[in-house]
């Protein structure tokens, strides 16, 4: 069954690269470009996941996380954070913030799904 994932991803190659896995395992998919949308959207959408990257402009990935973590509407998604700026302690942050799951950049196609897949 079809499940609904919203994507949050500055990047026009991986946001592509994102989506066009998620819709080959025959996932419905929202692309997002800009952070500041995602509320509203997502309450329109009704995603079954949200992915996002953490380093966006605007507003960060964290602060995303956080915000649908207080939303009523919108708490239970589960969320995957996607970074390529992986440090020291970023892990444990990102989780802390409400997160699920967390993939560093350059993704593994692989571990990708298997994380998308663990979240539905």
């Amino acid at each position: 069954m079809a499940k609904r994932v919203l994507v949050v991803e500055d990047n026009e190659l991986n946001l592509k690269l994102f989506c066009d896995l998620l819709r080959a395992h025959g996932h419905e998919v929202l692309p997002l470009r800009d952070g500041r949308d995602l509320l509203a959207q997502a309450r329109e959408f009704h995603p079954d996941l949200v992915i996002t990257d953490i380093h966006l402009p605007h507003i960060s990935g964290l602060d995303l996380i956080i915000s649908l973590k207080r939303d009523a509407q919108l708490s239970s998604v589960p969320i995957m954070a996607v970074t390529a700026y992986a440090g020291h302690g970023d892990e444990e942050r990102i989780r802390g913030a409400g997160a699920q799951a967390y993939v560093s950049k350059p993704i593994s196609v692989l571990r990708f799904i298997e994380q998308v897949n663990a979240l539905l």
